[in-house]
């Protein structure tokens, strides 16, 4: 389970500042943005329940991420970041999550009126920060920093894609936010692409040149 540990241990080490959790959502999607969070958790103020709910937002149910968006704003602060799909087209996905990233925690920064002395990030692979960053493998389920992110991101992606669904109807996006199963998979051949999908991706790119043979 997630815990403080990595924030404490940076401490000891002597980061001054906000250390933070940052986190992705929507690489592997067919369609739609990705999304990114940075999260700075009020440690003395969140309560243990709370805080023991907290995991990989790929853990648990959409009802249960819903029930905890409120509480990490109201014990915490955080910030989204974006790269649309014209971004993920241009940089590649990877390219595109990691300037999400970036977008995310300078948003936190402003709020917070200085740059984080430490980000925590999820994955292995260092976004270029205005703030030292820590690479963390698995961190959702290492640090509730992280674990903060994860979950608000998931949640604020998906009703992004449930938005975009009330626009194109019939690919199921309120339902499997752009994620390449059976539903829209079948919304694609009965409907065909919108500016909404990722061309670049292989199953995009075929049902276009099937499209234009």
């Amino acid at each position: 389970m997630p815990d403080f540990s990595l924030e404490e241990a940076a401490r000891a080490e002597g980061v001054v500042g906000a250390i933070v959790g940052v986190d992705e959502v929507g690489r592997g999607p067919w369609a739609g943005p990705v999304f990114a969070s940075a999260a700075l958790l009020f440690e003395r103020d969140a309560p243990p329940t709370f805080l023991a709910a907290l995991a990989d937002s790929k853990t648990l149910s959409r009802k249960q991420r819903e029930a905890l968006a409120p509480e990490i704003v109201r014990f915490g602060v955080v910030a989204l970041g974006e790269a649309s799909v014209a971004e993920i087209e241009r940089l590649n996905v990877l390219q595109a999550s990691l300037l999400a990233m970036a977008r995310a925690v300078d948003a936190l920064g402003a709020r917070l009126g200085a740059a984080p002395g430490l980000a925590l990030v999820d994955g292995n692979r260092p976004p270029k920060l205005c703030c030292e960053v820590k690479t963390v493998v698995k961190g959702d389920g290492k640090s509730l920093s992280i674990a903060a992110a994860s979950i608000f991101a998931k949640v604020l992606r998906d009703r992004h894609m449930a938005e975009l669904a009330t626009q194109h109807p019939g690919y199921g996006w309120e339902r499997n936010a752009g994620y390449g199963v059976p539903e829209h998979v079948h919304g694609l051949r009965m409907h065909g692409v919108t500016i909404h999908h990722r061309r670049t991706f292989t199953p995009i790119a075929k049902l276009l040149t099937q499209q234009d043979s």
